[in-house]
């Protein structure tokens, strides 16, 4: 009968995952909050709460968290490893500043903030203390998951993120032994300490064991040409490390991390991350249904007000001490504007907390009841405040860089090319006029490539490309050429136009996204338009010709008939407007 449960659930999360959970995402919901509502929907107390009435809605829930706990903690170590993979030793040393002073000051003004508001609450003094240290945590999987679905783990918001996720994931240790300590009535001193100490030999064992034994032991793997021994040292290795700082009194996901920042620097990094990557997804899924699972929709509708109260003043106080933290440690405003909204909800880690003091008698029943539905509905709502955040880091970004956008005199500048989007393909072009000694100026939309590049000394400006006033600032009236290497289509084909409306003898380069977005460009006045995927092609293509003997000489003239032919046929499908050569004179 046990196995026979336990394959109902199994089968309840694959629907879940291979069926529901697409039709969030395409509502532009999200993963991370189709997932939790699913929880919500399909545990305890959502279908199984009706099951004694309805029975056949057993076969719609979950009905023992506590089995798939196990497999959900494996996809949080899974989304850690992964994160870890695109770091490196040299990167999260970089990041020390943050992790020490961004979110030193953050976790502890945040534990303090919460006791004393809890303790004025009427909460006892331990009890105050306690949640307080554990609202101070925020959500690695939920705020993780996020960033890498939008892929800016990289970016300065990700690094603010991992530094202040990092110093929190340090804290676990301290913070379990502590409540431990003040249910018992211990020396809190001496028990932090053995804390502090039993942490820094679990992450000193990890990183010189992985730096002396990992990369030997990889290369004996990789000479056996099986993936599954790959996979098999990979999962030892991820689950090796969580289990050290799992027994250190550490979060397991920081091991797992650490794991993935030692394995950074070998070269079966891309090998694992296409391996793992499938599993790691659903795993990560079934860890937001078993958050959403603890959510008690009939606790949080009986005391709504107070539970809606006190999520939002958790909210604002973490945003508020985080902000100021930013501030403090020189991160740009925008940055610091999203990653405290972004951060501002309270954690995973929370609900262990919680449980903790109630198991010492700290923390009464009714009090972490509601504890726990502050902790799950701030996760919840943390989908939502990104997409806030990201647009209000954006307004923030245009206004701070405002005194960065080209000024009346670079209106007078003749003889230069401006570059719309400044990206990898703008950025490239840049050299290549830089190493020719022609002037440049580029436009992006995106405030961090325009800090970037006005830091290496270069004309990047924010503005969009596409409007005819940004183009005239950038001296489009002087212009020797345009060139269009923007991402959106729709802002290339406004760029096309605006600078043939203000320059019309001036030439319009273009890349274009495929062939049907080649013909529109060609057609709105663009004498030279590269699509990328031809382009891709064809140098895929060389390096065939080259692997099989093909003389240079062969492969250039080759490619120079296949490229002239598959622009004329793109130029072409405009009839006879654009007639037939690829360029317009």
């Amino acid at each position: 009968m046990q196995h026979e449960a336990w394959l109902k659930d199994v089968l309840v999360f694959l629907v879940a995952a291979g069926l529901i959970a697409p039709l969030f995402q395409r509502a532009r919901v999200g993963a991370v909050l189709g997932f939790l509502l699913i929880g919500v929907a399909v545990g305890p107390y959502g279908f199984g709460a009706l099951a004694a009435e309805f029975p056949w809605l057993r076969y719609l829930t979950i009905e023992d968290r506590a089995r798939a706990e196990p497999f959900a903690e494996l996809g949080v170590m899974f989304l850690l490893f992964l994160i870890g993979i695109e770091m490196s030793v040299e990167r999260l040393w970089s990041l020390r500043r943050l992790v020490a002073g961004v979110g030193s000051v953050q976790f502890l003004l945040s534990a303090a903030a919460f006791a004393v508001v809890l303790w004025l609450m009427g909460a006892q003094s331990g009890a105050a203390i306690v949640l307080g240290l554990g609202f101070a945590m925020s959500s690695t999987a939920v705020v993780m998951q996020l960033l890498e679905e939008q892929g800016r783990t990289a970016t300065p918001l990700g690094q603010v993120a991992i530094a202040v996720l990092l110093f929190q994931d340090l804290m676990v240790a301290p913070v379990l032994f502590g409540a431990e300590i003040l249910g018992r009535g211990g020396d809190v001193a001496a028990g932090l300490a053995n804390a502090v100490l039993q942490a820094a030999i679990a992450i000193t064992v990890i990183l010189i064991a992985g730096r002396f034994l990992l990369r030997p032991l990889f290369s004996i793997a990789g000479r056996t040409g099986s993936r599954e021994l790959i996979m098999a040292m990979t999962l030892l290795l991820v689950i090796g490390g969580a289990s050290v700082t799992g027994y250190a009194g550490l979060s397991t996901a920081l091991g797992a991390f650490l794991a993935g920042v030692l394995l950074s620097e070998t070269e079966y990094r891309h090998q694992i991350e296409i391996d793992i990557a499938p599993v790691k997804g659903l795993l990560v899924g079934l860890f937001f249904i078993t958050v959403g699972m603890t959510i008690d929709v009939r606790v949080i509708w009986s005391a709504i007000g107070t539970i809606l109260f006190a999520v939002a003043l958790l909210l604002l106080i973490k945003a508020a001490i985080l902000f100021a933290a930013g501030r403090l440690f020189g991160v740009a405003l925008g940055v610091t504007v999203e990653a405290a909204l972004l951060l501002a909800q309270a954690g995973e880690f929370g609900f262990i907390v919680i449980a903790l003091g109630r198991s010492t008698g700290l923390v009464p029943a009714e009090f972490a009841q509601a504890a726990t539905a502050v902790v799950g509905i701030s996760m919840m709502l943390t989908p939502f405040l990104a997409i806030g955040a990201r647009m209000l880091a954006g307004r923030i970004q245009r206004i701070e860089h405002r005194d960065r956008m080209p000024s009346e005199d670079m209106a007078e500048h003749t003889d230069h090319v401006i570059i719309g989007g400044y990206g990898r393909v703008g950025q490239c072009i840049g050299r290549l006029l830089k190493a020719e000694n022609v002037p440049f100026v580029a436009l992006d939309t995106n405030a961090d490539l325009a800090s970037e590049g006005a830091k290496r000394g270069e004309a990047v400006f924010l503005g969009d490309a596409g409007r005819h006033e940004f183009l005239v600032k950038a001296g489009a009236a002087g212009a020797r050429a345009f060139v269009v290497t923007v991402n959106s289509a729709r802002a290339a084909e406004r760029m096309v136009v605006a600078a043939r409306k203000e320059r019309p003898d001036a030439p319009v380069f273009a890349r274009a996204r495929d062939s049907a977005h080649a013909a529109r460009l060609l057609k709105l006045g663009a004498v030279e338009v590269t699509p990328e995927a031809v382009e891709a092609s064809l140098q895929l293509g060389a390096r065939v010709l080259e692997g099989l003997g093909v003389s240079d000489d062969a492969i250039a003239r080759r490619l120079d008939e296949m490229r002239e032919g598959e622009l004329a046929r793109i130029s072409g499908r405009d009839g006879e407007k654009t007639g037939g050569p690829a360029r317009r004179g």
